[in-house]
């Protein structure tokens, strides 16, 4: 790279992840680099991920994408969060809500008060009864976010649930009006400095040899760069995470159309649920050291709420992320980099953090150093924060009516999940980290929904009076549940935001 000239990015896959790159490259840093991205046709896309979390939208927002536009063209439908069913034992359900419990300020967190009153012997409700988003998904209810932190339905924040397959071509039209070039075409061999190691071209079956400065692999699973090529190692985390294989298939949506996803445990493992416009997704995801695939398959073919659209369709996959994402000249991106299962609708995040991380990191002549290795720090960080939170749910059971669930019991966990685990129990404190996805009210959300609740709570808690700060909390789900009762119906305002065309 010579002084002044751009950077040639060479993105290697389509996909979400590739598209999602290119598209992100080209808005944002279009005085610094041209992007190049080649993918085949005869590759097919992993197109099950259909759920995502908040962050999504302020990517969305940095590309200037119109939510209306985009949801009518993806299908999409709004989540306030997850809604789960039989994690701690069969019957239980509570929510993972996307915002806060309570208002959203105060001196103390509002578990802690609720804590309190607990400790004291008053019966108060789950905690969930005390969140605006929970309390509106349950409803089946949606309505924006207030804007003034001093509103209650400020405290509520919102994703997307979408069609997958429809948001790569969306985000392809995007990037290529912004300038990205594509070539149709398979990657048949990688040159490499002899020297250096670094990726110097990729020839194609056509014979067309593409060069560039930085490769940026998107290819899945294959890894075909930072692992066919790189030869970088894998940490396989599935002794923790064992499920392997999700088996899916969606149905015609016959149901409610609701604000949530649903994840369903299941003997083997769990099922999803996600429900877009047209259509609703359904999955199973499960270790094939204790369910194989026709079982999966009849399961799931069992629960389905509508009339099936597709026949099941089985992917197999391993949890756990490269040592190093970035080796060399060569960034990965989505499962190149790692896989988590969907279980709280990560991948496209990581997809997302990754951009992020690129961008700002991003090579001005050539690749430093000390901006690979800030990379692979970040990276490393989040899917190791979030290891730990999916591991939780699973370690956190009471359930012992099949071989999975006692393994995942009774399995040994990383000390530092349980070091999170033992502060959250002993005193009520979650563990605060300056970067990673999960913030407090996540880890609280799945800590008393499954049972482990805190046996102490901060003092401060303690400085309201008593018969005042229950007058509080009956008032706060008063308000709570007359501003929920004046929003519309999920289904109406969709309808009225961002319908699909009838015709699509």
């Amino acid at each position: 790279m010579a002084g002044g000239e751009k950077v040639r990015v060479v993105v290697i896959g389509g996909g979400t992840a590739g598209w999602m790159t290119a598209a992100a490259l080209t808005k944002l840093l279009p005085h610094a680099c041209d992007v190049h991205l080649i993918e085949s046709e005869a590759i097919g896309i992993v197109g099950v991920g259909e759920a995502t979390l908040p962050q999504i939208r302020g990517f969305n927002a940095r590309l200037s994408i119109d939510e209306a536009e985009f949801m009518a063209r993806t299908r999409a439908t709004f989540k306030l969060g997850i809604e789960f069913r039989d994690w701690g034992k069969p019957g239980d359900s509570y929510f993972h809500p996307f915002g806060t419990f309570g208002r959203g300020y105060g001196a103390v967190d509002f578990h802690h008060y609720w804590a309190r009153l607990r400790a004291a012997g008053v019966a108060v409700p789950p905690i969930e009864t005390f969140s605006y988003a929970c309390t509106m998904a349950r409803q089946n209810r949606f309505a924006p976010p207030a804007s003034d932190p001093r509103d209650l339905r400020s405290t509520m924040g919102y994703a997307y649930q979408f069609d997958a397959l429809l948001f790569a071509p969306y985000l392809r039209t995007l990037a290529e009006e912004l300038g990205a070039r594509r070539t149709e075409g398979m990657v048949v061999a990688v040159d490499r400095d002899g020297e250096s190691g670094d990726i110097k071209a990729v020839a194609l079956a056509s014979g067309e040899r593409i060069e560039g400065d930085l490769f940026v692999d998107c290819s899945g699973f294959r890894a075909l760069l930072i692992g066919e090529t790189m030869d970088e190692p894998f940490q396989d985390w599935s002794p923790w995470l064992p499920c392997d294989r999700a088996v899916a298939m969606p149905c015609r949506t016959e149901t409610a159309l609701t604000p949530y996803t649903g994840v369903i445990a299941m003997p083997g493992g769990w099922r999803w649920r996600i429900p877009l416009q047209n259509r609703t997704g359904n999955g199973y995801v499960y270790a094939s050291a204790f369910t194989d695939d026709d079982t999966a398959a009849r399961a799931l073919e069992s629960v389905v709420e509508g009339k099936a659209i597709a026949r099941p369709r089985v992917l197999r996959f391993r949890a756990g992320r490269r040592e190093r994402s970035w080796v060399g000249n060569c960034v990965a991106i989505g499962l190149a980099s790692g896989f988590l299962e969907p279980l709280e609708s990560t991948s496209l995040y990581l997809v997302q953090a990754a951009i992020t991380a690129l961008i700002e990191l991003f090579p001005e002549r050539r690749v430093s150093r000390v901006d690979r290795d800030e990379f692979n720090r970040v990276i490393d960080v989040e899917y190791d924060r979030i290891r730990d939170f999916l591991i939780l749910h699973y370690h956190a059971t009471t359930r012992s009516d099949s071989p999975f669930w006692d393994y995942v019991r009774t399995m040994p966990i990383p000390d530092s999940l349980a070091e999170k685990i033992a502060l959250f129990r002993s005193c009520g404190r979650v563990m605060k980290h300056r970067e990673g996805v999960f913030l407090d009210a996540s880890w609280i959300a799945v800590y008393t929904g499954q049972g482990i609740l805190p046996g102490g709570y901060d003092p401060r808690a303690d400085l309201p009076v008593a018969d005042t700060l229950i007058e509080g909390l009956q008032a706060l789900r008063g308000e709570i549940g007359a501003r929920v009762a004046e929003a519309p119906t999920h289904s109406d305002y969709i309808k009225r935001f961002c319908r699909m065309a009838e015709a699509a």
